[in-house]
């Protein structure tokens, strides 16, 4: 999440809503947002409820959660999704952020 909170203003410069989902529940995750002071929305997802959704694994030998990122259009429609292999395997914001202006490019070309 770190990643995420360098380059946010890039994210928000361009129309783009960061949420980070994730496992534990709504007390754990409220403390954890308000001790690393994220800009961006987190939503507590215990039940897996979102995960299933997406079809992010979950891995018991690699303590949980495997990482995922997904990239929905304004529309609702995923545009990208990325599955990690392992809690290293996150494409850079740089990739998401190139992602995301191409989408804006095939828009004005529409």
């Amino acid at each position: 999440m770190a990643q995420l909170r360098q380059d946010y203003e890039k994210f928000v410069s361009r129309g783009v809503s960061v949420v980070v989902i994730g496992p534990e529940d709504a007390k754990a995750f409220a403390r954890y947002w308000e001790e690393n002071d994220l800009p961006f929305v987190g939503l507590p997802d215990p039940e897996h409820r979102v995960l299933k959704l997406y079809g992010q694994e979950i891995k018991l030998f690699k303590f949980g959660r495997m990482p995922a990122q997904v990239l929905v259009d304004g529309s609702g429609i995923a545009r990208f999704v990325h599955y990690g292999h392992d809690m290293s395997d996150i494409p850079s914001n740089e990739e998401i952020l190139g992602l995301i202006d191409g989408l804006d490019a095939g828009k004005a070309g529409a």
